[in-house]
């Protein structure tokens, strides 16, 4: 009887605990179901568009300024060509000028065997004693040196007589030599155009160089050196001819030039464009000096490819065109109001036709 009943016990024990299993399980399985039904859901469903539920912000309209630049090197190198060969044989006993420097009539260049040797204006080269009796236009370009010297008070007229003779005696004193009243070929440089800014060439010209005569050695310098820029094509085309140049001198002085002339080079494909003053006169005014005169300088430059504007500035994404060709910007409370653009660079642009403050929206959508 007792091992009935517990047989018995033990059989509904065990019906509890199927029972409790299979409860549990079919609880387990109910959530399954019911997280994957969410799920799909969740991503099945369609969401609010992002755009739609925030399709822009605002920003105000305010003062500011644009512009555009970009920063390279202009090269600078002076131009010099012969101008005068020395007629003198000896030894340089000394040099009297410095590459650049400006000679005018009668300035000393330098000194053979102890003489000088000075330049004058003329476009006949020295080619021969000039004394009393001599009579040509290379006596006129002396005489017109010696009436600048204040030496000679008669007519140039290219005849040497007994007042042009007196005048050379007089310019040989005050330049330290034997008065002689006669000047050798070798005394003079005669060149087209004083003043000017010159040049010694330094492989003839020295301390204790031997000369013989007929060599190339004084060059004349223009009146200002050459001014390029080296550009790539891409950078070509956004310097146009009459871009403003600004250009910062060995002494931090600022030059202002504008673009000249594109000139490919067919071997590299590079470009170089060539600047010219933007007043007509040289670039660099009266401070060429600064300019080495051997060799090139780079200077660093602004090209200034869209110039600085001020005004009432937004970001150009605020505004929109109209099917008239009308710009105009959209109000937070979307209102259209047209506007002109005066300037625009790196994503701003600069308007009118709307007051400062208004709130624009960005980007430009309509209602």
């Amino acid at each position: 009887m007792t091992s009935d009943r517990s047989s018995e016990v033990s059989d509904l024990r065990s019906d509890g605990r199927r029972w409790r299993f299979w409860a549990l399980a079919a609880v387990v399985m109910v959530l399954a179901v019911g997280g994957a039904w969410w799920a799909a859901a969740s991503v099945l469903s369609p969401r609010d568009d992002v755009l739609e539920a925030s399709p822009f912000t605002t920003v105000a309209v305010a003062p500011g300024e644009v512009g555009a630049s970009i920063g390279l090197n202009t090269v600078v190198a002076w131009a010099p060509r012969p101008v005068g060969p020395n007629r003198a044989a000896g030894v340089v006993t000394g040099v009297a000028v410095s590459p650049g420097d400006e000679v005018s009539q009668g300035s000393v260049l330098y000194f053979v065997d102890l003489r000088p040797v000075v330049v004058a204006q003329g476009d006949v080269p020295a080619f021969r004693q000039i004394k009393q009796g001599t009579v040509g236009p290379d006596v006129a370009q002396l005489q017109m040196m010696l009436t600048v010297r204040g030496l000679f008070t008669g007519s140039v007229d290219g005849d040497a007589g007994a007042g042009t003779a007196s005048a050379i005696k007089a310019w040989q004193k005050s330049l330290g030599v034997s008065q002689t009243g006669v000047i050798e070929p070798g005394d003079v440089i005669f060149v087209p155009a004083l003043p000017t800014r010159v040049a010694l060439d330094d492989k003839f010209v020295s301390r204790g160089a031997s000369l013989t005569g007929g060599e190339e050695v004084l060059q004349g310098l223009p009146s200002s050196p050459v001014f390029s820029v080296p550009v790539t094509e891409a950078q070509a085309a956004s310097i146009p001819t009459g871009t403003r140049v600004e250009i910062t001198s060995p002494d931090g002085d600022t030059w202002v030039a504008v673009a000249g002339a594109q000139t490919p080079d067919p071997d590299t494909g590079a470009i170089t464009i060539t600047l010219d003053a933007a007043d007509g006169g040289p670039i660099c005014s009266d401070q060429c000096g600064q300019v080495p005169v051997t060799g090139q300088a780079l200077l660093s430059s602004k090209i200034v490819t869209v110039p600085t504007m001020s005004g009432l500035v937004v970001p150009s994404a605020a505004l929109v065109t109209g099917a008239d060709g009308r710009v105009a910007v959209i109000t937070k409370q979307g209102s259209r109001v047209a506007v002109d653009v005066l300037g625009s660079a790196r994503g701003m642009s600069v308007i009118e036709g709307v007051d400062e403050g208004v709130q624009v929206r960005l980007p430009a959508v309509e209602n």
